[in-house]
């Protein structure tokens, strides 16, 4: 009996089938892993799963996942941007001076100064050709910097009532940094899956050389999505200090990792290529919902810090698991 000899079109074909098993896979994880978390805690305790308890979730997590949502881009080219907090305190300090100038003047200043420290963290990293981990660290520090001499270290209170019902207020009654969030993810999602800046970001997060062969502008696409990691983190300083009613130059400390693990636990994959912004907005909730219920539970808050960290292993090792099952 003569063996069937398997063609490179099979081949091709039997790795395309086990890369879709694989995507659908994380996808499927990733949301039943949300929904366990939050039965396990409604029914550890009643008071997680009434309304206005998962809406006060929801509420905390919209900050991370707007910041997420820019992470798993820059994720998805294989890249990391570690600044995003600092980001998020120096554009939200611009901003609320600004603010003295009117709403629209101050929200525009906030804008321009996350889209310019996203630029120039592409331009570092895609002109350049410096590591992304070590320009992002020294850019986090840069910027955190910059946030405190501007201001001299000091907060800024009285925000204008308009800015804070944009970014703090509700429309029927959904609270409007949930709105942002939501909306934010899905028009990232529809940048991935249906327009040619999508398809080369996965390209490029597949296998760069390949993209660069087939004629994709690696710089461009790389500059591109720092920017918008930037001013996505802007947009997070301004939904930040409007419920906080203040803007410190701290604000943001910590919060990038918050997102790299957001992303992470969404699906995005540290490899490159492979990433979903609405699953990065699962991911923020789960780490919402987790420390919202370890909280309800009286757990300190020091040991909710060692259990987001599983989390993020868990996330990590399940996403080099599903590669390997390919």
């Amino acid at each position: 009996m003569t063996p069937s000899i398997e063609t490179p079109a099979a081949d091709s074909d039997r790795i395309a089938r086990a890369s879709n098993r694989g995507d659908t896979l994380r996808k499927a994880s990733v949301a039943i892993g949300c929904v366990a978390l939050f039965l396990v805690f409604s029914v550890l305790n009643s008071t997680f799963y009434q309304v206005s308890n998962l809406v006060d979730i929801m509420l905390q997590s919209s900050i991370n996942a707007v910041i997420a949502v820019g992470m798993t881009l820059v994720i998805m080219t294989r890249g990391i941007d570690l600044s995003v907090g600092s980001v998020v305190g120096l554009s939200s300090m611009v901003a609320a001076d600004m603010m003295s100038h009117g709403v629209a003047a101050g929200i525009g200043a906030g804008l321009l100064v996350g889209l310019v420290c996203g630029l120039v963290n592409g331009i570092l990293i895609a002109k350049l050709r410096l590591p992304d981990f070590i320009v992002t660290l020294g850019t986090l520090s840069i910027y955190r910097g910059m946030a405190l001499i501007y201001v001299d270290g000091q907060p800024i209170y009285g925000l204008p009532r308009a800015f804070r019902s944009i970014f703090a207020g509700r429309v029927l009654d959904v609270p409007t940094p949930v709105i942002f969030a939501i909306v934010i993810a899905a028009l990232a999602f529809f940048l991935i899956r249906y327009t040619a800046l999508g398809e080369q970001i996965v390209a490029i997060g597949g296998n760069e050389e390949a993209a660069k062969l087939s004629g994709v502008k690696i710089e461009q696409v790389k500059i591109t999505v720092y920017t918008l990691s930037g001013v996505l983190s802007s947009i997070a300083g301004f939904i930040l200090i409007a419920r906080i009613g203040a803007a410190e130059p701290i604000g943001g400390n910590g919060f990038e990792l918050q997102a790299i693990g957001s992303a992470v636990i969404g699906g995005a994959s540290l490899f490159g290529g492979v990433g979903n912004p609405l699953g990065s907005l699962v991911g923020a909730l789960t780490l919402g919902g987790l420390q919202n219920g370890l909280t309800l539970m009286n757990v300190p808050s020091f040991w909710q810090y060692v259990a987001s960290g599983l989390v993020v292993i868990l996330a990590v090792f399940a996403d080099q698991w599903t590669r390997k099952r390919r």
